[in-house]
């Protein structure tokens, strides 16, 4: 998803003159932006900054070494949320006053990484002839829910688009705790938020992200990454009010490779979670954690 949104930015800011070969690349990420835009700047020559922090997985940052960008890795939480987002986001403006011909991508506010997954929503809408009745899409930064939400609302698609958050993030609201699975949920809220984007949002945990990604191994061979768990646990939760026929999407946004050493790694799951028992057969969340979103379009 993210390879997407990084080669989607940065052609528009070459289209406008807002980089050229000169221009540093420095953008905040927790792994698969920042891979992304590695793999981009790489491929137009461009000096890649990372801005990561120590969430970030081991794969992730020897994929970053390998397309040649440079980590910058910050180590102390923000004090006031407890978490790394703000400050990445705070050393990416530093790095950007400090080093000339700096450009940032920002991919929580930049309005092209949503308009690229318009793209997205419409490969599905064509597989499936237009008959998408839920779309299931884990949310950070926004982009790719507001992409498809658009899409959606554009071409007056019957589908019900559903947020999957994770417990612990502020994007819809409930407050913080701490996170172990990257690119899922965020301590701020994002720009690209919008208010009736999702007519849904359901929060799940860490250990059900885990639990998802575990299923889909098993039971489909499917090898995804954390936030794709945690649309497999989402999915659980609604079943009961998911019509039998129903097309319903699941958005898997990576693969499970940059998580060998966390959600498929049985030490790193038995230290955070104290246990490997039924985690494949886990139940999912209450019931409770499903919560409506107002919209300001009803579900067709």
């Amino acid at each position: 998803m993210k390879d997407r949104t990084s080669l989607r930015i940065l052609q528009r800011a070459m289209e406008t003159g807002e980089i050229n070969e000169r221009s540093v690349i420095i953008e905040s990420s927790s792994g698969n932006m920042g891979v992304g835009l590695a793999q981009a700047c790489a491929y137009y020559g461009l000096r890649f900054i990372c801005v990561v922090d120590p969430k970030t997985t081991v794969q992730n940052l020897r994929l970053l070494a390998a397309y040649g960008a440079e980590v910058d890795l910050v180590h102390r939480p923000d004090p006031i949320t407890g978490e790394y987002l703000q400050t990445r986001l705070d050393r990416v403006r530093f790095l950007c006053e400090s080093i000339p011909n700096a450009f940032w991508p920002n991919q929580y506010g930049n309005i092209y990484a949503p308009i690229a997954h318009h793209q997205t929503m419409e490969e599905i809408a064509l597989a499936l002839n237009g008959s998408v009745h839920f779309l299931f899409c884990a949310v950070s930064t926004c982009g790719t829910l507001r992409g498809c939400a658009e899409y959606i609302r554009e071409h007056r698609l019957p589908t019900m688009v559903v947020a999957v958050d994770a417990i612990g993030s502020v994007i819809f609201g409930g407050g913080t705790c701490k996170r172990l699975i990257p690119g899922h949920g965020a301590s701020v809220i994002p720009a690209l938020l919008q208010p009736g984007l999702a007519h849904r949002c359901v929060h799940v945990s860490d250990l059900d992200c885990v639990a998802g990604c575990r299923r889909l191994a098993r039971k489909e061979a499917i090898l995804a990454g954390g936030s794709s768990g945690a649309v497999i646990a989402a999915i659980d939760q609604m079943s009961s009010s998911i019509p039998k026929g129903a097309n319903c999407v699941a958005i898997l946004a990576d693969r499970g490779e940059r998580y060998l050493d966390t959600v498929y790694c049985d030490s790193w799951v038995q230290k955070h979670f104290g246990t490997l028992d039924g985690l494949w057969e886990r139940p999912v969340s209450s019931p409770e954690q499903i919560t409506a979103v107002v919209s300001e379009h009803s579900r067709v």
